[in-house]
């Protein structure tokens, strides 16, 4: 396991390197964050100290005052412990614990967390091209595994609920699957839920007595045996970059049906063929990612690799 690091250091000293960086940002754009590669975010010695800030884009940005989701909890378990990529803003491991309540409370059966982010966010090196702001996660939507050891988490294989060839969700897909992802989308603080357009097909044909959560649900391609939870940006965070507001309406229309004529399913990438990601960061991602005696890698150094991106 690695280090976990406390303390609240991030809002002296650490502040004022994020401040200088921004200044320095604004009159020479090179030195932003770029200049560090995937790899070096995966080898932070644990998360940044100081106050939770979430920090830049879901797809661009940052983590301070991660905190660990645990391994295993009332309604949940954590897969793929190894990866090391159970960390998140403070409000997304609550989540993630009341949401296992809740499940474990209405009888579902037990969840399957997969990614969520890196211990100090950042560009991961295969996997995603989000999870980078510690307020995205991964749950597997199967649901007829009974406790696994740690172990077992390390090898269990993801179930696809889509037929691809007939548009529409396979014999496996149950109303428990459907009321699992009406438990998770209806808590205020989730933005958006990606899952696959058939997936969201089959929540748009079932009659519910209150629709409002459906707007949250949104189609994506390869998400056929997971959703993808977001949360909107927390208290505290003032530099997070909030996404653009849901268009009106529960999303069972037209823009679905757009959606499931060109779905396809999530498709792994050699790595010998995969195009490495290394976006824009904000400038105090920079105080995040040196603080506290991190090994940095160099933006030229081999084997960063990136394998079915996630949105």
């Amino acid at each position: 396991m690695r280090r976990v690091i406390g303390g609240l250091l991030v809002a002296g000293a650490a502040l004022a390197l994020m401040a200088a960086d921004a200044g320095a940002a604004s009159r020479k754009s090179s030195t932003k964050q770029a200049s560090y590669n995937p790899i070096a975010w995966s080898r932070t010695d644990g998360p940044a100290p100081g106050p939770a800030q979430a920090i830049g884009g879901y797809a661009a940005g940052c983590l301070a005052g991660g905190v660990a989701l645990p391994g295993e909890g009332v309604g949940y378990q954590v897969i793929r412990l190894s990866r090391q990529r159970n960390y998140g803003h403070p409000v997304l491991v609550d989540y993630l614990k009341g949401f296992g309540r809740r499940m474990a409370a209405s009888g579902l059966g037990t969840a399957l967390v997969a990614d969520m982010a890196q211990a100090r966010g950042g560009p991961m090196s295969f996997g995603h091209a989000s999870h980078q702001s510690g307020l995205d996660a991964d749950i597997w939507l199967r649901l007829d595994l009974p406790a696994l050891s740690r172990k077992a988490r390390e090898t269990v294989d993801e179930v696809r609920f889509i037929d691809y060839d007939r548009s529409r969700v396979t014999a496996g897909w149950t109303g428990r699957h459907a009321e699992m992802v009406r438990l998770a989308a209806e808590d205020p603080r989730v933005s958006r839920i990606f899952v696959g357009a058939a997936i969201k097909q089959a929540l748009c044909r079932k009659d519910w007595k209150d629709r409002e959560w459906l707007r949250k649900v949104r189609p994506w391609h390869g998400h056929d045996g997971h959703m993808h939870v977001r949360l909107s940006c927390p208290p505290g965070s003032p530099q997070c970059e909030e996404q653009r507001e849901l268009p009106p309406g529960d999303g069972c229309g037209e823009e679905l049906q757009g959606w499931l004529s060109k779905a396809v399913p999530a498709m792994e990438i050699p790595p010998e063929k995969a195009r490495p990601r290394n976006p824009q960061l904000p400038p105090a991602c920079h105080a995040v990612l040196r603080s506290t005696g991190v090994k940095v890698a160099s933006a030229g150094e081999a084997g960063v690799v990136a394998l079915s991106e996630d949105n």
